[in-house]
């Protein structure tokens, strides 16, 4: 498949069945009579700092020739495609990409050179105007080949169209090549697979795991942005029918100050809320339920937040939901408090814990000290905790996700990693084992957290998450604004 498709889009792809095909006097009376303008100068303000990521890759693999795709666009339906959004590893050594982009960092030496690969422009051709997918009067105009030499920094640029014949000749040389695989078929395609290929994957992991200061910007920002669109999801909330005006209001705020939201939606309205990845959002929204919304604004750069509150859809509490709610509050205190650096990346999985454990007990869900429930042989509170309590977070939601779990799962915090934290307590409306008044709801309570020097920085601290505060925050949203 790859070899017919030469790393590009085919005729089938770019033509739909009901396309009329151009007769020659107008592809010639398109091609012309365009006026030139001057290419863009502009260069990526962070075009440094990906040259330092760029050099440090470098470093590590002397003499091999490392493959990172930006990833092909993806059909939806028909003869449409899902929005574009590069590959992460590519956005962390490149920046922004457009579809099919392709970074190579050639040796040279004991160093390498950057080459990245690009759409060129296409004006003056056929695809101009026929192509819905790549013609620029479809889609807009591309960087093109010089200007993205420039705007991203690289050592050179090159067309697409080259690519093919550029990857048969390191391939016929055998050059020793590794790939960062599962983004581009076409790709994958070109190269034998290879053990090393998961090497180079683990160690972006792993590179990525220490935000540097403009990362932790873009976090702190990707948080403000999300803590305005859960205003605009609790006014939604006031008059809102269904779940889905929740997610459309969060939505749109995350698409109008940022790229998009990081990931689906959650917003579990009442027993939905049991449901961790609850985003068919079709429910109704109650009077005296909780909603449960996991959100987060991806910004430009691609940087997300990952924050869930639990919102009383009345605007306050009862008296069952504050109990269940003031728990999870303090296992979430508690865990916080243990983010530092030199503490395992479980220890705030473990504080978390023993909070919700012991509260099982008290109200006689489960029985016994809270050391018993807790041991590896038997861990019931599971039951009703569902998940762990962190993961990292940056370009991805579930950011650095292939690093050995030595150096995260099983490792120690380390300033500059950014980590959610975010138990819950989840007591699902069929379960025979929690009292009837309990049963339904579902509570989870997260934040962006930073390893600090000093202990840690919560990066979405401005988002209220005491029961009280949480009451406050939804009637000052709910007060009309002063004409």
């Amino acid at each position: 498949m790859s070899g017919q498709r030469e790393i590009e889009i085919s005729e089938h792809e770019s033509q739909a069945a009901h396309d009329i095909e151009p007769p020659a006097a107008l592809i010639d009376f398109m091609a012309r009579d365009w006026i030139d303008r001057p290419a863009a100068r502009a260069v990526h303000p962070e075009a440094r700092r990906f040259e330092e990521r760029r050099k440090a890759l470098s470093r590590r693999y002397p003499g091999e020739y490392l493959v990172v795709p930006a990833g092909p666009e993806r059909m939806r339906a028909g003869d449409t495609n899902y929005a574009f959004r590069p590959a992460s590893d590519f956005v962390y050594l490149v920046g922004d990409g457009e579809p099919g982009a392709l970074l190579v960092l050639e040796p040279r030496g004991a160093e390498h050179r950057a080459v990245l690969f690009v759409r060129a422009h296409n004006r003056g051709t056929k695809e101009f105007f026929t192509d819905r997918f790549n013609g620029e009067l479809w889609v807009g105009s591309h960087r093109g080949v010089e200007e993205s030499r420039r705007f991203f920094g690289v050592e050179e640029a090159r067309s697409l169209a080259d690519l093919a014949a550029y990857l048969q000749d390191v391939r016929d040389a055998r050059y020793p090549v590794r790939v960062v695989r599962g983004v581009d078929e076409a790709i994958d395609g070109r190269f034998d697979a290879s053990d090393g290929d998961r090497e180079l994957a683990e160690h972006l992991s792993e590179m990525r795991l220490i935000k540097d200061e403009y990362e932790l910007a873009e976090l702190r920002k990707a948080c403000a942005i999300t803590k305005r669109a859960f205003e605009d999801a609790i006014r939604a909330m006031r008059n809102g029918a269904n779940e889905r005006a929740i997610e459309a209001a969060f939505w749109s705020r995350a698409r109008i100050e940022g790229n998009d939201t990081g990931y689906l939606t959650i917003a579990g309205a009442g027993a939905h809320a049991c449901t961790l990845h609850w985003t068919r959002n079709d429910g109704e929204l109650r009077a005296g339920d909780l909603l449960l919304i996991d959100a987060g604004a991806e910004c430009d750069s691609f940087y997300t937040a990952d924050i869930t509150r639990t919102l009383p859809i009345s605007g306050g509490f009862t008296e069952r939901e504050r109990a269940v709610y003031d728990v999870v509050w303090q296992a979430q205190q508690a865990a916080i408090e243990a983010v530092a650096p030199g503490n395992d990346f479980l220890e705030p999985y473990r504080r978390a814990m023993r909070v919700l454990a012991g509260a099982l007990i008290d109200w006689g869900i489960l029985t016994g000290s809270v050391d018993e429930v807790l041991d590896k042989q038997r861990q019931f509170q599971k039951r009703y905790t569902l998940h762990g309590v962190s993961h990292m977070l940056g370009i991805d939601v579930h950011d650095c996700s292939l690093a050995r779990s030595s150096e995260y799962r099983y490792g120690k915090l380390r300033e500059g990693m950014v980590l959610t934290v975010e138990p819950g307590l989840y007591f699902q409306p069929d379960d025979a084992t929690v009292p009837e008044e309990l049963r339904g709801i579902g509570v989870r309570i997260e934040d962006d957290v930073a390893v600090t020097a000093a202990g840690c920085e919560v990066l979405s601290r401005d988002i209220p998450s005491r029961a009280r505060d949480v009451e406050r925050w939804i009637a000052g949203a709910w007060t009309p604004t002063p004409a």
